[in-house]
């Protein structure tokens, strides 16, 4: 079995990491690679930053601080906002980004999600849902969640799947920096709906929603921010609470098998 991913996400405005609720109130929590460096010793299996604020502002994402971080990294990095198109994440790669994520530019242009996965393949192509219940059903936001689009969330994802997206980042904007656990219902419906890895994301609160989301709800993977920032859960608690749980995972450093007997003294 494929090893179930945990991902240390930072929200990034101005060069500095945010975090708020619900997408809004936000409050500075640090510096991205210092933060980044920390999640990666305490063992995340990927970093994601995301620029929240580059979409609305109209400008390209933080590409030296790219630079800056991935020198620094030896697991995977992602990059989402203010990536326009094909040639804007040509150059998040270029600076260093395993892989770029799209949200607004793929809404409003499909085709862009084509592009990328033509030049540098699917595995480097992640398309960013943020997803609202609204009368019963997802519908997609835009422009770091402050724009309604009217897309279907979970038909979206298939879209997204065809047009060379490798993976689904999920963000669920009613759960987002809540703690009260992952959308599950949400998440399932787009494990069911697509054939590449979903991402779950928003409202994870304690080791037990982490498990929850991957074992239940099927997600390849789970992102944390805010609890992970605050010093509220730590990655080693979650990586052995999924092994306990008997998901395939990669073991935070220092942390010991769940099975692992104390060694013996003389």
């Amino acid at each position: 079995m494929l090893r179930r991913r945990v991902i240390a996400c930072l929200d990034v405005r101005g060069e500095r990491v945010v975090k708020g609720v619900g997408f809004g109130d936000l409050r500075d929590v640090g510096d991205p690679v210092e933060l980044a460096v920390r999640h990666e010793a305490e063992g995340a299996d990927e970093i994601a930053f995301l620029d929240i604020s580059a979409t609305l502002e109209g400008r390209a994402t933080f590409l030296e601080v790219v630079r800056r971080t991935a020198e620094r990294l030896f697991v995977p990095l992602t990059v989402g906002g203010g990536i326009r198109s094909a040639e804007d994440g040509a150059r998040a790669l270029r600076a260093g980004a395993d892989k770029v994520s799209l949200n607004s530019a793929a809404v409003a242009r499909p085709e862009t999600l084509d592009e990328l996965a033509g030049r540098f393949g699917s595995q480097c192509v992640v398309a960013s849902i943020d997803a609202r219940l609204e009368h019963g059903a997802w519908r997609v936001w835009t422009h770091g969640g402050s724009r309604p689009s009217g897309l279907d969330a979970i038909e979206w994802a298939r879209v997204c799947e065809w047009h060379g997206a490798g993976e689904v980042l999920l963000t669920s904007i009613d759960r987002d920096g809540t703690r009260s656990g992952y959308d599950l219902e949400l998440t399932r419906a787009a494990v069911d709906a697509v054939r590449v890895p979903v991402v779950a994301s928003g409202g994870a609160g304690s080791a037990a929603h982490v498990v929850e989301v991957l074992a239940r709800a099927g997600a390849d993977a789970a992102l944390l921010a805010g609890t992970l920032h605050a010093g509220a859960l730590g990655l080693g608690e979650i990586k052995q609470a999924m092994a306990q749980a008997g998901l395939p995972v990669r073991r935070a450093p220092g942390t010991p098998a769940p099975d692992a007997e104390a060694p013996c003294s003389n």
